[in-house]
């Protein structure tokens, strides 16, 4: 297959994605190309099966020198890919020799809350001034979009100094109150520590880091919002407990009693998304939503975290949402089976009782 061909392979796929309404993309050797919708893998049958040529002629168009260099050295790299008026955000890697390519569509639109289907209380933690907001969840459950849609809440309403740390960008946020510096890893920036270390000197308001991957950023993180500043930031957990307990055992033993300290004091609340299938078709959104009131801060200090799921189940009047309400809610609503229920609690037993 010639780069022409491939381009023509390319130009292809992404007008099939957006027809699907796909969020991802996987290419392979070996096998024609894999595309998802409402979170189900659809195998396009009728496209060619990809050969080595066909998979390093679509490299040749995706990578940068400095992600091709990577790609070298590691066996895998993340970048951003734009096509035409598309987006994505890439991870290519090898598996037993062989090249893969994940690419998943970023959405050229920034949603608002309402159309994403989110709670109206995200709005309050926008419009704060400083403190510690994380969105949780699995791997594509939109963790990055419900970030953007906050970002671009503050962008529209106030005079502000935004800086984002990401590997790679996904959103571009076109400045409209507020100003917005967008520094990619690798790109602008070395690395995490390098980009958080530089965030004290560049007269920030707010700092969106897209992902907390080790205790270096996640102590940067709560100084941060310790000083005034509004941090937003995403971690691979399932609920805001379990998001409590990882970030104090990144820690060792002798800085967990001073990290719960900074913890309970600077921290707003933890948002924990999921995508489940709609009875109607494609993705509806159900959440748990801590919020860190004197109670939360307490159990955080105490090492009582175990504690928080019950604070969530009675504290609804207060703004806090928990999963398994939420997923019942959505049952009684007609929006999704009561199998996806179930399959999405994390407390069976619980919602058994609920629906």
């Amino acid at each position: 297959m010639s780069t022409t061909a491939q381009e023509k392979l390319l130009e292809e796929l992404v007008g099939i994605m957006v027809k699907e309404n796909a969020s991802d993309l996987h290419l392979a050797e070996g096998r024609p190309p894999v595309i998802r919708v409402s979170n189900f893998l659809m195998s396009l049958v009728k496209m060619p099966t990809l050969s080595r040529p066909d998979m390093e002629g679509i490299l040749s168009l995706l990578l940068s020198p400095l992600s091709a260099k990577e790609f070298e050295d590691f066996k895998e790299t993340n970048f951003a890919y734009s096509h035409g008026s598309s987006r994505f955000r890439c991870n290519v890697f090898l598996t037993l020799g062989r090249i893969s390519i994940a690419m998943r569509l970023v959405p050229n639109k920034i949603r608002g809350f309402t159309e994403l289907n989110l709670p109206p209380i995200l709005e309050t933690f926008a419009k704060s001034q400083q403190g510690f907001f994380l969105v949780v969840g699995p791997v594509g459950v939109g963790k990055s979009t419900t970030l953007a849609t906050m970002i671009e809440a503050i962008n529209a309403e106030r005079i502000e100094h935004i800086i984002t740390i990401e590997d790679p960008i996904e959103y571009i946020f076109e400045p409209k109150k507020s100003i917005i510096d967008q520094r990619e890893v690798k790109l602008d920036t070395p690395d995490f520590h390098t980009a958080l270390q530089g965030f004290f000197r560049q007269d920030a308001d707010l700092l969106m880091i897209g992902e907390m991957r080790d205790p270096e950023t996640m102590s940067t993180a709560v100084t941060a919002a310790e000083t005034g500043h509004l941090v937003l930031s995403t971690l691979h957990t399932n609920t805001a407990s379990q998001t409590v307990d990882r970030i104090i055992d990144s820690f060792p033993a002798g800085q967990q009693t001073q990290i719960r300290i900074q913890l309970a004091g600077s921290l707003l609340g933890i948002f924990s998304q999921r995508l489940i299938p709609r009875i109607s078709g494609g993705l509806i959104p159900a959440f748990e939503l801590l919020i860190n009131n004197s109670a939360t801060a307490n159990l955080i200090r105490e090492k009582r975290t175990h504690e928080i799921n019950s604070v969530i189940e009675t504290s609804s009047e207060e703004g806090m949402i928990n999963l398994n309400r939420s997923l019942a809610d959505l049952v009684r609503n007609g929006e999704i089976t009561v199998e996806n229920a179930f399959k999405y609690s994390t407390n069976t037993k619980t919602l058994e009782r609920m629906i």
